[in-house]
């Protein structure tokens, strides 16, 4: 069995308001970085959104599954017993972390691969006249499946534009594209280059009111705070385990009755059911297995009982608080330095600062931290819409993602670099 995930430190105050139903727990954030031998290299990791670093727990079970018995899923043997699992587990912890049901949890090679084969199948019932809605907020893997899609059937590309001034996406720049003819609004549950958190429920009903699917990509925002399916008002949301201490894969999840009106691709022997017509080939039981295990990480930070779907959401209240009061107070101390512009300013976002300073390279200040053993890195960070619609271009700027295992001696050491930096500069 993996190492259970590190219990919290808490006020007896505190304890009795979370076991109430009320407050927020204490996250223990040095007995949570006990957990990721990454950490113990030495660096200053604030490059979570490209990636967590992973927790020994998620690595054990990757390893413990590729070393048992395994074979194609079956009910027969023991290999094939371990790989039906491993799969059933899998889409039961995506479901408790997405607010879903586990019958229709899709598994992939990435989020990015799933949205495309998504986008194809989806536009076989498009053609011309009919219109597809993008935000300009978006990863272009949220963008560039659909804008494809739409082409290839001759369909219409309308943009949701956000504010760059304020880092705001209004549902209203989704009312003032929508329309009767809309089939499907893609849009982002938060921002991976700037953290802003757009009301998407807000969005899915005017979406649902023109009859359009709403499609989610909810990779950044599944690493900072708990996601419901229902709640979002979303008919689809893709999540990438990566980015919440899991192994390299991706996710969707849809309601099984949605998926059952889908006809996807598929070779002619492979299983017609849902949600297992999605998935091409082989799944990858192993990061199904290590999927599982991030999620039974991340539903042990905090104590408390529950299910695991209860305890994922006390969890993520005490890691947004945490990631808040951090960001907090990096964002003041940017704000000092000679030619900062931070440009992640929306009133509710995650704790993800984009930043750049007048007359110097982001790639110069990226590199200069990287010797000091601060990652930082700089770039678009595949929103390319989004930096370009903030003046960034293409090279975009130095993007600082706090993660649950940052503490403040990292904050210390991000500021310290920051200021030897401008002072040989």
């Amino acid at each position: 069995m993996p190492p259970t995930a590190p219990a919290a430190s808490t006020s007896p105050s505190a304890d009795a308001a979370s076991a109430a139903g009320h407050g927020v727990a204490t996250l223990d954030v040095a007995a949570l970085r006990e957990h990721f031998p990454a950490l113990q290299g030495g660096a200053a990791h604030f490059d979570g959104p490209g990636g967590s670093q992973i927790p020994s727990a998620v690595a054990e079970a990757v390893a413990a599954t590729m070393t048992a018995p395994m074979s194609t899923r079956g009910s027969v043997t023991q290999a094939e017993q371990n790989s039906d699992a491993n799969v059933l587990a899998g889409r039961a912890a995506l479901a408790d972390l997405l607010g879903a049901q586990p019958g229709g949890v899709v598994f992939g090679r990435s989020m990015t691969a799933l949205t495309f084969d998504l986008s194809r199948t989806l536009a076989k019932d498009w053609g011309p006249g009919d219109e597809v809605v993008v935000s300009r907020l978006d990863h272009d893997a949220n963008i560039r499946p659909w804008v494809l899609a739409a082409e290839a059937v001759g369909a219409t590309v309308r943009w949701a534009e956000f504010d760059p001034t304020t880092g705001e996406l209004d549902p209203q720049a989704f009312a003032d594209v929508l329309s009767d003819r809309t089939r499907l609004a893609a849009v982002t549950g938060a921002s991976n280059l700037i953290g802003t958190r757009p009301d998407v429920a807000a969005i899915a009903g005017l979406a649902h009111d023109r009859g359009a699917l709403l499609f989610v990509d909810a990779v950044h925002l599944a690493a900072h705070a708990s996601v419901d399916l229902e709640a979002l008002g979303a008919d689809v949301v893709a999540c990438s385990p990566y980015k919440f201490f899991g192994p390299h894969c991706g996710a969707l999840a849809a309601d099984p009755a949605l998926l059952e009106t889908l006809r996807p691709d598929k070779l002619a022997p492979s299983s017609d059911a849902v949600p297992e017509r999605f998935e091409l080939g082989t799944l990858p039981y192993e990061l199904m297995a290590g999927t599982a295990a991030a999620v039974d990480f991340i539903a042990g930070l905090v104590p408390g009982e529950g299910t695991r779907r209860e305890r994922l959401v006390r969890s993520f209240a005490a890691v947004e608080e945490h990631e808040s009061a951090l960001r907090t107070r990096i964002e003041a101390a940017l704000l000092e330095l000679p030619g900062a512009t931070v440009h992640s300013r929306a009133a509710r976002r995650t704790p993800t600062l984009l930043v750049d300073f007048a007359g110097h390279d982001s790639g110069e200040v990226y590199r200069f931290l990287a010797t000091r053993g601060v990652n930082v890195p700089a770039s678009s960070f595949y929103a390319l819409e989004a930096s370009r619609a903030l003046g960034l271009g293409d090279a975009g700027a130095l993007r600082v993602g706090v993660a649950s295992y940052t503490d403040d001696s990292d904050v210390d050491r991000l500021l310290d670099g920051l200021e030897a930096y401008f002072a040989q500069a």
